[in-house]
C-alpha cells in the first residue's frame, strides 16, 4: 500500500498536524500544521517572524485565511522543537491586539488620561496652591471650554458649549475662580465621558480585508507562469491561483476547476465546485484544484473593496447623528441666555445673570447619562457582551425587527457527519472507516469532520487502498484490494463512474428535503455507503429565537446565501418563518434598508465578509465574537462568547439603561430646574447654585453607575 503523501490528523491542542515529509539528500523535514490561533494577518505576521527565530528552520510559510503553517526544518529536532513553540509557547494574546479584559474598552473608544489628571489636580493639588496659581491654572483649565464655545459661534450655532463658555467667563469676569474650576473640571469629565460613547474608527478596516497577497502569478504571451506584484495586474490577464491561495481578483475562470471556500463572503459552509466559465471574488480561498482566472475587476473595484466602501458611507452617515440628549440640551440654550438676559435688563445684576447660567441641564445630560450607559456596557461586556457606545444601547432597546444570518450565526459554520448509511450487505463502522481512510490526505472541512467522526467513534483506519487521486470538485478515486474505489458526490459517483444509487433512493429525499450534503461510497462498482454531513444549528439557537420574540421582537427573519432547502431547514429547526434565500451581500443591504423604509427598527446578527454590507445598513449590527475581522470591525455590538445566548441579555440589558437614563434626566431637569427659578428670584447666588447644581450633577452619576439585574424569564439559561 502506498499513498501520496504521510498523513496524520494527530492533534495537540491548538495545533493540527495536516501532513510532514521526512528529510532526504535534497531537502530537509516539510511540516504542514492547522493552527486554531491564526484568526488575523497581523498573528500570522507575529507567527512567522517568532518561528523563523528558532534554530534551524529554513523557510516558513502561513496563510490566516486557511490557518495553515507550513515550514521547513533541517533536522527532527529542530522539526520537534517548532511544533512545541506552536502548540505551548507561541501567545497570540501579544499579537492579536485585543484581549478578554481589553475588549470592552477598545470597543467603546480610548480613555482620555488627561480628564482624569485634571480631578487629581483639582482635589489634590489645587487647594495647596497659591492664590495666584489658582486663577492661573483656572484660567488655563477653561481656555480649552472658551475656545469650543466661540468657535461654535462663529459657524452660528447657539449651542451648550456656547453656554458652557459664558458661564465661565462670567464667573472669570467676577473673579469667581473657584466656580471656574469646578466647572472646568466636571465639564472635562463630561467630554471624556463623551468619548467613551463614541464609535472608534473604522481607518483598521484595510488591514481587516488586506488580501496578504503582494504578488501572484499570470501567464504570459507564451502562457509560461510569471510572478507580478498585484499592482501590475490589469483587466483581461489571466492570473493562476493554486490550492490553498486567495484569490485576489474578481473574474471568470478561463481554464482548470477548484473547490473554493466562500464561506466568509456567501456564507456557504461547504467549498462549492468552480469551473470552467464561473465567476470567482477577490478574497476567496481555493481549498483544492488549480484555475487560471481572467481578470475583470481589481484593487478598489473588486467586489470585496465595494463592500467596505458601501461600510464606509454608511458609517460616515451614522457619526454626523448627535445623541438625543445633547440635542435637548441644545435646544434649552436659547431658553436659558433669554432668561439670563432678561435677568441682567430687569435687575443690572450681573451676579444674579450669572447664577441663571451655571444652571445649563447640560451637566447632567452630558455626563449622567453616558455614565449609565457605560455602567451597561461594562456589565455587558462581562457577561460577553461589548457594545460600542451608549447610542447603541438606545437602538437595542428600540429594535423590533431581529434578522440573522445563517452560515456561522444560527450555525456554526463546522461541518458534521450526521448519518453513515452502509448499503445491503455492508457494515457501517466498516464503511465510515474505508471513508475516514481516504479522506485524511485532504484538508478540506468535509474531509476533517469524516476523520473527526472516525476518531470520535474510535474506528481505526489504517490505510489499505492504493494510492489515492483527488478528482478536483467531484471526489476521490483509489481501489481496495484490486477494486476499484470512488468517493464523493451524486453527480460523480452516477453521472461520472456509472454506479447506481438507487438503494439510497428513500435516504436521498429525506435527507436533501432536511438541506443536508451527501456523499457516496461505491466499491467494485456497487454502492456501499451514503455519508450525510450537516452544518448543525447552535444548540442555544431556537431558545434564544424564542426569547427575542418574546421580549417583543414582532419579526424575526433569516438571510442567507445558501439555496432554499437548506434555508428553509434549518429556519425551521431554530423557530423561523421568514427566510431569504440565495441572497447576495448587496441584496443583504437592500433587504434590511426595505425594512427599514417600512417602519422596523432591525437588528442584525452576521458574522462574514458578506453581512458587512447590512450590519452597517441596520438599526444596530451585532457581529459574532469568531466572525470575520470585518464583521467585528462594523458591528456596533459585539458577542464576545460563541453563543447568541447574549442577544437577550443585552435586550434586557440596554431596556433597562433607557429607564435609568430617562428617570436621572427627569431628575436631572426637575431638580436643576428648581435651581433656575431660585436663580431668577435671587434665592440663589451663583456659588450655590453653583453647589446645588453640581450637587446633583454627582448625585445622579453615582446613581447611573448602580449596576444592573439583568434576571428575566425571557432569557434562556
Amino acid at each position: 500500500m502506498t499513498s501520496m503523501a504521510p498523513a496524520f490528523s494527530a492533534s495537540a491542542g491548538k495545533c493540527e498536524r495536516v501532513h510532514e515529509l521526512p528529510a532526504n539528500r535534497w531537502h530537509g523535514y516539510r511540516v504542514r500544521l492547522r493552527h486554531s490561533d491564526l484568526v488575523s494577518a497581523r498573528i500570522a505576521r507575529a507567527m512567522t517572524r517568532e518561528l523563523a527565530k528558532i534554530r534551524g528552520i529554513t523557510g516558513v510559510q502561513i496563510n490566516h485565511l486557511t490557518k495553515s503553517v507550513l515550514f521547513f526544518a533541517d533536522r527532527e529536532a529542530d522539526k520537534e522543537a517548532a511544533i512545541r513553540f506552536l502548540e505551548r509557547d507561541f501567545d497570540w494574546r501579544a499579537h492579536k491586539g485585543i484581549t478578554a479584559e481589553e475588549v470592552e474598552d477598545l470597543l467603546t473608544g480610548e480613555n482620555p488620561a488627561g480628564a482624569w489628571i485634571g480631578v487629581a489636580r483639582y482635589f489634590l493639588l489645587r487647594p495647596f496652591l497659591p492664590p495666584s496659581w489658582r486663577i492661573v491654572i483656572s484660567s488655563l483649565a477653561a481656555l480649552p471650554f472658551i475656545m469650543k464655545g466661540i468657535r461654535s459661534l462663529a459657524r452660528g450655532r447657539l449651542n451648550v458649549d456656547v453656554l458652557d463658555a459664558s458661564a465661565l467667563t462670567v464667573s472669570m469676569l467676577n473673579g469667581d475662580y473657584g466656580t471656574v474650576a469646578m466647572l472646568s473640571m466636571l465639564l472635562a469629565v463630561g467630554d471624556a465621558l463623551e468619548v467613551w460613547t463614541r464609535q472608534r474608527s473604522l481607518s483598521s478596516l484595510g488591514e481587516s480585508l488586506a488580501l496578504d497577497v503582494d504578488k501572484v502569478w499570470v501567464l504570459d504571451e507564451e502562457d509560461a507562469e510569471v510572478k507580478v506584484p498585484i499592482a501590475m495586474v490589469r483587466q483581461g490577464d489571466l492570473v493562476v491561483v493554486n490550492a490553498g491561495s486567495s484569490i485576489p481578483v474578481d473574474g471568470i475562470i478561463r481554464a482548470g476547476s477548484a473547490l473554493v471556500n466562500q464561506a466568509a463572503f456567501t456564507g456557504e459552509p461547504i467549498p462549492v465546485e468552480r469551473g470552467k466559465g464561473g465567476a470567482v471574488y477577490a478574497g476567496t480561498i481555493v481549498e483544492s484544484g488549480r484555475i487560471v482566472i481572467k481578470v475583470s475587476q481589481t484593487g478598489e473595484s473588486t467586489r470585496l473593496h465595494q463592500v467596505l466602501s458601501f461600510i464606509q458611507q454608511s458609517e460616515v452617515q451614522k457619526s454626523a447623528i448627535e445623541a438625543h440628549y445633547t440635542r435637548l440640551a441644545d435646544k434649552a440654550v436659547p431658553l436659558t441666555f433669554a432668561l439670563a438676559g432678561l435677568v441682567w435688563l430687569l435687575t443690572g445684576n450681573l451676579m444674579r445673570a450669572s447664577s441663571v447660567l451655571l444652571v445649563d441641564y447640560s451637566c447632567t445630560l452630558k455626563l449622567a447619562t453616558p455614565l449609565a450607559a457605560l455602567t451597561a456596557m461594562r456589565i455587558g461586556a462581562k457577561n460577553g457582551t461589548a457594545v460600542r457606545g451608549g447610542k447603541y444601547l438606545e437602538a437595542i432597546a428600540g429594535a423590533n425587527a431581529l434578522v440573522l444570518d445563517k452560515t456561522g450565526t444560527l450555525t456554526r459554520a463546522r461541518p458534521e457527519v450526521v448519518r453513515i448509511v452502509p448499503a445491503p450487505g455492508n457494515d457501517r463502522r466498516e464503511i465510515l472507516k474505508i471513508m475516514a481512510c481516504l479522506e485524511e490526505h485532504f484538508p478540506h472541512p468535509v474531509s476533517r469532520a469524516i476523520v473527526r467522526q472516525a476518531k470520535k467513534e474510535h474506528v481505526g483506519h489504517e490505510e489499505e487502498h492504493a494510492q489515492v487521486e483527488y478528482v478536483v470538485a467531484h471526489g476521490i478515486s483509489s481501489s481496495i484490494s484490486g477494486q476499484p474505489v470512488f468517493f464523493g458526490s451524486r453527480h460523480y459517483i452516477e453521472a461520472e463512474e456509472g454506479v447506481s444509487l438507487d438503494v439510497f433512493s428513500r435516504e436521498i429525499e429525506s435527507e436533501q428535503a432536511l438541506g443536508n450534503t451527501l456523499l457516496f461510497l461505491s466499491i467494485g462498482g456497487k454502492a456501499a455507503g451514503m455519508c450525510v454531513i450537516s452544518d448543525p444549528l447552535r444548540p442555544e439557537a431556537s431558545a434564544v429565537i424564542a426569547a427575542m420574540r418574546k421580549l417583543g421582537f414582532t419579526r424575526i427573519a433569516m438571510i442567507t446565501g445558501d439555496d432554499r432547502r437548506t434555508a428553509d431547514a434549518i429556519a425551521s429547526q431554530a423557530g423561523i418563518s421568514e427566510v431569504y434565500a440565495h441572497v447576495l451581500p448587496d441584496d443583504k443591504a437592500d433587504i434590511i434598508q426595505r425594512l427599514g423604509r417600512e417602519g422596523w427598527r432591525v437588528m442584525m446578527v452576521g458574522d462574514g465578509i458578506n453581512d458587512g454590507p447590512a450590519l452597517s445598513a441596520s438599526a444596530v449590527g451585532v457581529a459574532m465574537g469568531d466572525g470575520t475581522d470585518l464583521a467585528r470591525a462594523v458591528a456596533n455590538v459585539l458577542l464576545t462568547q460563541p453563543s447568541l445566548g447574549g442577544l437577550p441579555q443585552i435586550t434586557v440589558l440596554s431596556r433597562k439603561a433607557m429607564q435609568r437614563i430617562h428617570l436621572n434626566v427627569k431628575l436631572g431637569i426637575g431638580l436643576n430646574s428648581f435651581y433656575l427659578l431660585g436663580a431668577l428670584t435671587g434665592f440663589f447666588g451663583p456659588a450655590l447654585t453653583a453647589i446645588l447644581h453640581n450637587m446633583t450633577t454627582i448625585s445622579i452619576a453615582l446613581s447611573a453607575i448602580r449596576p444592573y439585574s439583568i434576571q428575566s424569564s425571557a432569557i434562556p439559561e
